[in-house]
């Protein structure tokens, strides 16, 4: 696959709008912005508030290449200003970067080190989705250090790779992105001021929720892969779950944390992973990958029966999952996730497709978790109310909120059994996979599928 990246340095700089509204019309897959500090290199370009600027009038993907000193202390400054993507060099960030790396590892192996208590596993045989059999497999597993490869070699920095058996590699991502995120933050910020301005935000958002300026109705806190810290997190949810007794019209009702679940009393919550679709589907050389959705849905019916809960849409496109998300599996999960492109494009689709199935869209409940904050999903309640059931998901905007921008990091699935997995989101650019070639192929496929299959 061949993708075409315009320089924003060869634009006229005093029609810069008008220059990227003509790259996208063109056709090309993104901007490449160079950004030049004097000191990093020779020359000075543009700062945040030219991307900022810029960012409305298009779009197109913006590849911020920050060829700056410092680098850690400024990308922030850009993704807010709008930034899609952000390239900088290793070497720009001095011994820090190394002892950020050498203190992630530490903290890896510290992970690796632990094991379930045998009162942990009591509570997790007592959640009713959690089968025996997996609680037998978790009081003799544990992670393996030996499964990581971590290294610095990619522009960002750091690269963490784990491979193994799907049992063990889904069980890694999470902890490691908790321990990226928290790690950056303590290392290149000072923590305590961090920490002063979440508790002050947390308080606020408390206040909104009591005042009745935000109704939520249910929703959750998803916020443990981004969080600031393991304190900041444990403080969120005790303090929301805490006022529920006291909000108009919400209730915070579980945590994506099953740890903070037990220790707090509510409810450990969550979905269906991308990858168990990517793995189901795609992971078997006799499938087409388009139709990833159906095997999955299958088999995870086959395994929690009537248990089934909420079904993630988006992981080869809404519109390709609605082939397959007929009248058995509508009627048996008791709801889907939004998790990419528009919110309320998408309630709309959903109810239009439960409503041409006869099924009341009122009986099922749609899950919007994608960048959520209290506004946005206010006003997603007030769009959907009384025709559908709505909750929310909310991670970062709770457990990650502070004074500065936090890191859009993920970890996804790129190969199973050898062969080659991707996502195709609602979001384009959204993607994570090794192989374009692969990318194009699967994206050919739902393509034909949506044309061709009636």
């Amino acid at each position: 696959m061949i993708k075409i990246s315009a320089s924003l340095l060869a634009a006229d700089f005093a029609r810069l709008g008008e220059e990227v509204r003509l790259v996208e019309k063109a056709g090309c897959d993104m901007v490449h912005i160079d950004v030049m500090d004097g000191h990093f290199v020779p020359n000075i370009t543009m700062g945040p508030m030219i991307v900022k600027a810029i960012r409305p009038h298009t779009g197109t993907f913006f590849d911020v290449h920050l060829m700056i000193s410092e680098p850690e202390r400024y990308a922030g400054a850009y993704i807010k200003a709008g930034a899609d993507g952000i390239t900088l060099h290793a070497e720009s960030c001095g011994d820090h970067l190394r002892e950020v790396v050498e203190e992630i590892k530490a903290q890896i192996r510290a992970y690796c080190d632990l094991r379930f208590t045998e009162e942990e596993l009591n509570y997790l045989e007592n959640v009713k989705w959690i089968k025996g059999s997996y609680v037998d497999f978790l009081r003799l597993w544990q992670p393996r250090y030996e499964d990581f490869e971590i290294g610095r070699d990619a522009a960002c920095g750091l690269t963490i790779e784990t491979k193994g058996s799907w049992l063990n590699t889904s069980m890694y991502e999470i902890p490691t992105l908790a321990i990226v995120n928290e790690v950056f933050f303590r290392m290149n910020y000072d923590y305590n001021r961090l920490y002063a301005s979440f508790r002050e935000r947390l308080e606020d958002k408390i206040q909104k929720l009591v005042d009745g300026t935000y109704c939520l109705c249910n929703f959750s806190e998803f916020g443990l892969r981004r969080r600031l810290s393991a304190e900041a997190q444990e403080l969120a949810v005790q303090e929301l779950v805490a006022h529920n007794k006291d909000y108009q019209d919400s209730a915070c009702i579980g945590t994506s944390n099953v740890y903070l679940a037990k220790k707090w009393n509510v409810t450990p919550v969550g979905t269906m992973a991308h990858e168990w679709i990517m793995c189901t589907g795609q992971g078997n050389h006799k499938h087409n990958p388009a139709y990833s959705n159906w095997y999955a849905l299958d088999a995870w019916v086959k395994e929690y029966g009537v248990l089934n809960g909420i079904a993630l849409t988006d992981t080869i496109t809404t519109d390709c999952f609605l082939k397959d998300f007929q009248l058995t599996y509508s009627t048996l999960f008791s709801g889907v996730r939004h998790d990419s492109g528009d919110p309320f494009a998408w309630g709309e689709k959903l109810i239009a497709h439960y409503e041409s199935l006869g099924i009341d869209p009122k009986r099922k409940t749609l899950l919007f978790s994608d960048s959520l904050d209290f506004e946005r999903a206010d006003k997603l309640r007030k769009t959907f109310k009384d025709r559908v059931t709505v909750a929310f998901g909310i991670g970062t905007y709770i457990a990650n909120d502070t004074c500065e921008e936090p890191l859009n990091i993920v970890m996804k699935t790129t190969a199973c059994n050898g062969m080659d997995v991707a996502k195709i989101s609602d979001t384009p650019g959204k993607e994570m996979c090794k192989n374009e070639e692969y990318v194009d192929y699967l994206t050919r496929c739902i393509k034909w599928r949506l044309e061709h299959d009636r």
